[in-house]
């Protein structure tokens, strides 16, 4: 799928212009490839919110979906509403690494390899970091950080034989400014980010790129998890609380799971090809960082 952007030039001679492509009327035409015809992609916690649309916009483009999750129900549901053919789904629970080691190897010797890994998981109960048990930041370390490590390595060997890898991670703004009240996401998000550009380093030689998208308020079901969890901390009514999220919100409202998921789309797409390392707001202007 390629779409087709037009760009008004100002540069007298086309002929020294950086881009190649022909003049039209004085603009030039660049053709982004955004198509994912013939590629795999491995999307987890796509039974809802973020992972559902992320699955819906990759089959869009093309890719041959298969989706991760924990329930069956909602997976099966996904996969027979999505675009194409070819789609697929697989019942784990990313806190089992050894399972999941498991059915992701057998998977790539059904499937082939995988070359675009949406890593993405359920946040942790928010609280004060000060009262987080052990338990709580060992458990969401490894089902986090250490599934995604688990992952890499076995879809890694693929993504380098095929020239071609997308691995991309659904985090936090929290990774840029914490947030008050999730001590242990913000501790292992920011982990999680770290890990992601340390890996970008290692494998962009191998034309594999590493991105996270950093999700703001989005109306999904962590969003409702929080807004209730807040009301009864400040013994106030949801609706007052999430009038409050808006309003810190430059574009005053929530975000929808597509509008994060067309981030994703684009990462995995050939058309960002020389982006790898960032971490991109989807917030609608929230965080308050360059």
């Amino acid at each position: 799928m390629k779409r087709l952007w037009h760009f008004k030039s100002t540069v007298e001679n086309p002929s020294v212009f950086p881009f190649d492509g022909p003049f039209e009327k004085g603009y030039l035409r660049v053709a982004l490839d955004m198509g994912l015809n013939g590629r795999i992609a491995l999307v987890c916690g796509a039974s809802s919110g973020i992972g559902a649309a992320a699955a819906r916009i990759l089959a869009e483009q093309g890719a041959r979906v298969i989706a991760l999750a924990r329930r069956e129900a909602p997976l099966k549901k996904l996969i027979d509403s999505l675009p194409g053919s070819g789609h697929g789904f697989l019942v784990c629970d990313l806190s089992y690494r050894d399972e999941l080691r498991s059915k992701i190897t057998n998977l790539v010797k059904d499937a082939g390899p995988i070359e675009i890994l949406v890593c993405n998981s359920s946040g942790p109960k928010g609280g004060p970091i000060s009262e987080a048990t052990e338990d709580a930041f060992l458990n969401t370390f490894g089902q986090h950080l250490l599934a995604n490590q688990v992952l890499v390595q076995c879809l890694l060997p693929g993504m380098k034989e095929r020239k071609y890898g997308r691995i991309i991670n659904v985090i936090s703004t929290s990774v840029k400014i914490p947030i008050p009240g999730l001590g242990v996401s913000n501790t292992i998000r920011g982990a999680v980010a770290s890990w992601a550009k340390t890996l970008s380093l290692e494998v962009a030689p191998f034309g594999i790129t590493v991105n996270s998208v950093l999700p703001g308020y989005t109306d999904t079901e962590r969003l409702a998890e929080l807004l209730k969890a807040n009301a009864v901390a400040q013994n106030r009514s949801e609706n007052e609380v999430a009038d409050d999220w808006k309003k810190a919100t430059p574009m005053k409202r929530f975000g929808r799971p597509e509008e994060v998921a067309a981030a994703i789309g684009f990462f995995a797409s050939p058309a960002a090809s020389f982006i790898t390392g960032v971490a991109m707001p989807v917030d609608g202007g929230r965080t308050g960082t360059i």
